[in-house]
């Protein structure tokens, strides 16, 4: 409830700039034709107002887009230390509740076994979110050194998609595996193993929460040239507007309305994905066709070359 509200307040800080900034603009206008008219006779004070005038009207519109662009920024900051918190505390309070509850009642064995796979659950979803907030800095740490190696494509997205089945306990006709590959052409990619899972289980992971409660994620791996290699991860989930197709890779960012509310996260997973792609010197981008409609994230990666027969 106190993040909605101090949301609020950033939204009216927001409009209180812009009205700001555009009052401001008017008065410099207004008085600028005034002085104009006033001295239209005096040649070289008009050519210097004409000059100066335009200068001063940049410097007000640009400050107020800086401090627009600084409310927002913190207020992205201010979400994401939200919903960081709310991961972490979240699996934190149903482990000690499951733990006070061994710990004061008898509890017959099959009860207690669950009690322990929710426990084990949840220990998974912390240990996530402080692997996804580790690794959004060390991808902001650019002099970090990184050891490139050749990594089977193929295994990473095998090994990924069968891991997120487990973790969100889907069966194969939900979450579905394709590999559009000739025999023996697994793709290699030069680059880190970790890395590589970090993106493919981002956009599994992803691709799932925002299905709904119908999952049907597909996710297709081909090489259509033998300088790249493919992955697509397809779902007909909630979607995504044309507006936000390119600011969903960015950092702290996460869709605004009900979707944003329902699915938590800490904003990180794209903004990784996108920077760990652009390090291993491929691309990634998203498309669908509007809310409701689904969406599909491709991404593109140089690989080796294919050892001679």
């Amino acid at each position: 409830m106190l993040w909605r509200m101090t949301s609020g307040s950033r939204r009216r800080s927001i409009a209180f700039f812009i009205v700001l900034g555009v009052c401001l603009t008017a008065a410099v206008l207004f008085l600028n034709i005034s002085w104009v008219i006033v001295n239209w006779r005096e040649a070289g004070m008009l050519i210097l107002g004409v000059l100066i005038f335009p200068l001063i009207i940049t410097g007000v519109v640009l400050n107020t887009i800086f401090l627009v662009r600084e409310i927002r920024r913190n207020e992205q900051h201010d979400a994401f230390i939200h919903n960081v918190t709310h991961e972490l505390k979240t699996p934190v309070a149903s482990m000690r509740l499951y733990l006070q509850t061994l710990q004061s009642r008898d509890i017959d064995e099959p009860t207690r076994q669950e009690f322990y796979r929710v426990m084990v659950e949840d220990t998974e979803r912390l240990q996530g979110t402080i692997e996804q907030v580790l690794r959004a800095g060390r991808v902001g740490a650019k002099s970090r050194h990184v050891s490139r190696t050749p990594v089977d494509l193929s295994a990473v997205v095998q090994d990924c998609v069968a891991l997120a089945r487990t973790r969100h306990h889907l069966t194969e006709d939900a979450l579905i595996y394709r590999e559009l590959l000739g025999p023996g052409s697994a793709p290699r990619v030069l680059g880190d193993e970790d890395e590589l899972k970090a993106v493919v289980s981002n956009l599994v992971d992803n691709a799932v929460k925002y299905s709904g409660t119908q999952v049907q994620v597909a996710v297709e791996l081909e090489q259509p040239e033998a300088a790249h290699a493919t992955l697509r991860v397809r779902d007909r989930g909630v979607g995504i507007s044309a507006g936000e197709l390119k600011r969903i890779f960015k950092r702290f960012y996460r869709v605004p309305g009900a979707v944003a509310i329902r699915v938590k996260g800490t904003g990180l997973g794209l903004f990784i994905v996108r920077s760990l792609i652009a390090r291993h010197g491929g691309k990634v981008f998203a498309e669908s066709e509007g809310p409701g409609h689904g969406s599909t994230f491709t991404v593109q990666l140089p690989v080796l070359p294919r050892n001679p027969q």
